[in-house]
């Protein structure tokens, strides 16, 4: 490996001259610093990123935890994030808990290690325990909050969204609507449940807990949940479905398929979560579509704001809306959609 000496030879310089023309440059004339570069340039130096951030008690590192790499919303969200640090030359250490809040604290400790400058993560429900591993680090969760104090969040506006979607049913003619709702530990899936009642309730439609069943998140829970919604005697089973996120409505998905049940002539379905599939699927996914990868990139963004602005010259909480696109899986109870055509719609 070539050293921080052998680029010192090769510019002719002292290595100390050569550690202040990489880590403060504005100590080194302009002169000598472009030589040194050349010379590193030349030789192809790469420096030990470790070992200089033990040295100055800090690094160009970030850390993003997220819950589920295999879902494709976390995916873009990470892709959001790793654009957003490369755009300002930093280096993202990505982790994965697969909704488990031990492998969260495990990563935190990891990252601890590593002397990340800032700390991206879509929060487990022990978040707010574990989060106490990293007091001094400045912190953005983006999809979910845990109510940690001095936290930023940016996540969209699930509450509006899930309403837009259950008032579309509404219109529809729907008045049995059911809704396959994520963990209640969990601040999306809690604000989504919001939603749905917000607009039952305005609607002057009952709230009624035997039409609402949890998924988990997860597809499998997803299916189970929609098979035993629409096993209910006919008079009393759903006319409509909406479906708390991508993975749980996949599975929903599954289950009408497996239950002979015809979309939307004799179920209606809404997800939250738009994704290739759901636009592709026959009929095409009536959906509200989340900004993925603006949250992702709006969230780094925000952390990277923070470091060099400070904490107090930014907002603590961003919400971004969602998009209501209406597609083939919607329409009155009964009968096929009357024209309603593709739309695009933000109701909030």
């Amino acid at each position: 490996m070539v050293s921080l000496e052998d680029v010192a030879k090769h510019a002719q310089v002292s290595t100390a001259t050569v550690s202040r023309a990489l880590s403060r440059p504005e100590m080194v004339a302009e002169a000598t610093r472009e030589r040194i570069l050349q010379a590193a340039r030349e030789l192809g130096y790469q420096p030990n990123q470790l070992a200089r951030s033990l040295r100055q008690r800090s690094s160009r590192t970030l850390g993003l935890i997220i819950t589920d790499i295999l879902n494709p919303f976390h995916a873009t969200l990470a892709k959001g994030v790793q654009d957003a640090a490369e755009k300002r030359d930093y280096t993202v250490f990505f982790f994965n808990t697969d909704e488990d809040p031990e492998k969260e604290k495990r990563a935190l400790n990891v990252l601890r290690g590593h002397l990340p400058r800032g700390l991206l993560i879509v929060p487990s429900p022990k978040a707010r325990e574990n989060l106490k591993q990293v007091p001094k680090i400045p912190i953005v969760e983006l999809d979910r909050t845990s109510g940690t104090p001095g936290v930023r969040t940016v996540m969209v506006d699930n509450a509006g969204g899930a309403k837009t979607a259950v008032q579309h049913l509404i219109e529809l003619g729907h008045r049995r609507i059911g809704m396959i709702v994520g963990r209640l530990d969990i601040s999306t899936a809690v604000e989504r449940h919001q939603g749905y009642r917000e607009a039952l309730l305005a609607a002057g439609i009952p709230y009624r807990e035997e039409l609402v069943l949890p998924g988990n998140h997860r597809e499998e829970d997803g299916r189970q949940a929609a098979l035993a919604l629409l096993s209910l005697p006919k008079e009393e089973r759903p006319t409509a479905l909406f479906v708390g996120n991508n993975e749980m409505t996949v599975g929903a998905v599954l289950a009408v398929r497996e239950l002979g049940i015809r979309i939307p002539e004799e179920l209606s379905i809404v997800g939250f979560d738009d994704s290739r599939w759901a636009a592709t699927m026959h009929p095409a996914l009536t959906v509200v579509a989340q900004p993925t990868y603006e949250l992702g990139f709006l969230a780094c963004e925000t952390l990277l704001s923070s470091l060099s602005r400070g904490q107090a010259a930014l907002p603590t909480s961003i919400r971004l809306d969602t998009t209501f696109i209406v597609r083939e899986s919607t329409a009155p109870p009964g009968g096929l959609s009357k024209g309603l055509g593709k739309q695009r719609r933000n109701r909030h």
